[in-house]
């Protein structure tokens, strides 16, 4: 026969394991070093990424994803490791950085000898539909002494079920958005009539 203290301290610990909630899981929006390409031939002129505009419904910790057409979700245990922005930031400039073979000089003193090129983000869309696809739109401009090139992104990549699938396509979107913006500096270093890269 269970004595009444241990009657007690049993009920009270099984009521606190109904009671807690499930863990808080946090991811990232930055790619392991071992899936980014090396860069052919080092770009050169520095890059500094500026911090990125968000939409204010996305622009929370938790995750959020859509549901059918117009509905959405909030994730309450599925978390970013920092602010969204400071996320693709950090996602974009790592990837930019990898395929230009340059650094990301924001923060750190000016050089005159290397010309910088400033890299401006606005996300207009960064919607998730889990086990269907991630949709990406949004403006960029590069700019340099005095000269300026505005373009606009739109992208879509497939996801498969799970959190992980989710995760990694969102990562995909990153880098193919930063693979548009690098071949686009590329060109536009050299030839300042240049145009935006798909």
């Amino acid at each position: 026969m269970i004595s009444l203290p241990r009657f007690c301290l049993l009920t009270l610990m099984v009521s606190l394991s109904a009671c807690s909630s499930p863990s808080v899981r946090y991811h990232t929006l930055v790619a392991p070093v071992a899936e980014l390409p090396i860069p052919v031939q080092p770009a050169p002129f520095l890059i500094a990424v500026l911090p990125v505009g968000i939409p204010s419904q996305i622009d929370v910790p938790q995750l959020v994803v859509r549901e059918g057409e117009s509905g959405a979700r909030v994730m309450d245990n599925e978390r970013w490791l920092s602010p969204l922005g400071d996320e693709i930031r950090t996602a974009l400039s790592a990837a930019l950085m990898q395929r230009l073979g340059t650094q990301d000089v924001v923060g750190l003193a000016k050089t005159e000898e290397i010309p910088t090129i400033r890299i401006q983000l606005q996300v207009r869309r960064f919607d998730t539909w889990p086990g269907r696809a991630v949709e990406f739109e949004g403006g960029w401009s590069l700019s340099s002494q005095g000269k300026r090139l505005v373009c606009s992104t739109r992208l879509t990549q497939a996801s498969s079920p799970g959190y992980t699938a989710m995760l990694q396509a969102q990562q995909q979107i990153i880098a193919s958005l930063a693979t548009q913006i690098a071949a686009t500096a590329r060109q536009w270093s050299v030839d300042d009539k240049g145009h935006c890269i798909p």
